[in-house]
């Protein structure tokens, strides 16, 4: 008989329970410019929550209208053109490309479900995202929690917000998993005594860490 390490696990959104959404979903639209310099004026530095464009919105404070346009601006003062359009143009305010899950991570989702462990999303994202991926699943009814930062107007990798959804799902950082795509949101967890699991573009060995804590 295996004895499971955690009893909570928390999934990042972007990149995590969707196979796109994350960073690199951004830069890749500008190939003939370094990933980094445009992830920096798009996202802004990922290890900290400052009062960029990007981490604003992520924190509903400006609508995600005016955060286009300051970064317009910004990829024009830099001479920084996308060379690769959209998959689907914008509409109402929505992102610029089309949400998918990744049926691997939905599985373990389940399966965890399924032996009584609790879950929950702890997600950065913006208020005028949510419906295009919420449609997707019926999140409500999976997950035990889940904690949009625009609404608590907090965002990884502030270690408050990570508090927070501990809080809510009455868990313990010793007992809890967390996945996340962003290895600056994955060592915030390990700051607080989560168990942190970085999700590469090859989601299954993430999962396969996920599994081993969570399901022995």
């Amino acid at each position: 008989m295996t004895t499971a390490t955690v009893d909570t696990v928390i999934f990042d959104l972007g990149g995590v329970i969707m196979r796109n959404g994350g960073p690199r979903d951004f830069t890749r639209r500008f190939p003939d410019h370094d990933p980094a310099v445009v992830a920096e004026i798009v996202m802004g530095p990922h290890h900290l929550d400052t009062d960029h464009q990007w981490h604003r919105v992520e924190r509903g404070e400006i609508t995600l209208a005016e955060c286009r346009e300051i970064t317009k601006n910004l990829l024009d003062a830099a001479g920084i053109r996308a060379s690769i359009p959209p998959d689907k143009p914008p509409t109402s305010g929505g992102p610029a490309f089309t949400f998918a899950l990744n049926d691997d991570m939905v599985r373990l989702i389940h399966d965890l479900r399924g032996a009584g462990r609790r879950i929950g999303i702890l997600t950065n994202n913006v208020r005028e995202f949510r419906e295009w991926w919420w449609p997707l699943m019926d999140f409500e009814a999976v997950f035990d929690v889940i904690v949009d930062s625009h609404e608590v107007g907090m965002r990884k990798p502030n270690p408050a917000i990570y508090e927070l959804t501990m809080e809510r799902l009455g868990a313990t950082a010793t007992r809890t998993a967390f996945l996340d795509d962003l290895e600056a949101n994955v060592n915030a967890a390990l700051a607080l005594g989560m168990h942190g699991i970085h999700v590469g573009e090859d989601s299954r060995p993430a999962i396969a860490e996920a599994r081993r804590l969570a399901l022995g």
